[in-house]
Formats: structure tokens, sequence, C-alpha cells
């Protein structure tokens, strides 16, 4: 004989305090793309400060992971004239953010900066840097 197994009953109060508890795992994702001209051996690189600013909460959403560049100390080759892409990811902004900033905080000039980015749907954006 087998048993019946019974769906068990969860307070709606219980529920709603679940749910607000519950942090969705999001991740913003900029391909960024650096066009070399002015020296003939052209290097970059990205430091550990850079962030993704909201303008409204002034949330700051910190890089998690880079691809196709190197991080601070170390330094990547730029072909001569020619568009350079890699690719950073950010942790999750908040659902209220609608614009935010791509800021790199750096100790000297020329840190990589992008102001007013709208935000889409997806969170993927493709982004040209100037120097």
């Amino acid at each position: 004989m087998s048993e019946t197994i019974v769906k068990p009953y969860i307070a709606e109060e219980l529920l709603e305090k679940i749910k607000s508890e519950i942090v969705e795992e999001k991740q913003v994702i900029l391909h960024c793309c650096y066009k070399s001209g002015f020296f003939l051996e052209e290097k970059i690189r990205i430091w550990s400060s850079t962030y993704l600013v909201d303008r409204q909460s002034e949330h700051v959403s910190k890089l998690v992971h880079f691809e196709n560049i190197s991080l601070f100390p170390e330094w990547t080759d730029v072909p001569f004239g020619k568009e350079y892409w890699f690719t950073l990811v950010f942790s999750g902004l908040p659902k209220s953010c609608k614009v935010f900033d791509f800021i790199e905080l750096i100790p000297q000039n020329d840190g990589f900066f992008q102001e007013g980015i709208v935000r889409n749907s997806s969170d993927v954006y493709k982004i040209k840097l100037d120097m």
C-alpha cells in the first residue's frame, strides 16, 4: 500500500517574506571597442577599480570578470590603427536604474570613462572608448 503525499501548506506571510529576501544574480556586460591610432606601440589595461555607477541611486556595480584585456599591472598590446575589442562583466545594477556611467578610477590620467549609458533590457552593451 502506498502513502498519499499531501502538498504542504505555506502561509502567505512566509511566502512574501521569502520573496523579499530573494536576490537575483544579474550581471551587466560591456563589449568595449578601443581604436588605436596615436602610437605605433599602444597598450591598454583595466584596473580592478572600474565601476558602473547608477546616476539616480549612486549604486556602484563592481568589475567581476574581464576578457581580452589585461588587469593592472599587466598590459595588452593594441594593433596600430585597428579596433580592439574586449569584454567587461560587472555585478548587476538595480532594477530602477535607467542611465549609468562607466568609470575607471585610477591614480593617473586617461582612465576609461563613458557617461550617460542608457539602460536596456538585456544589460549587454557595445561602447566605443577614447583615450
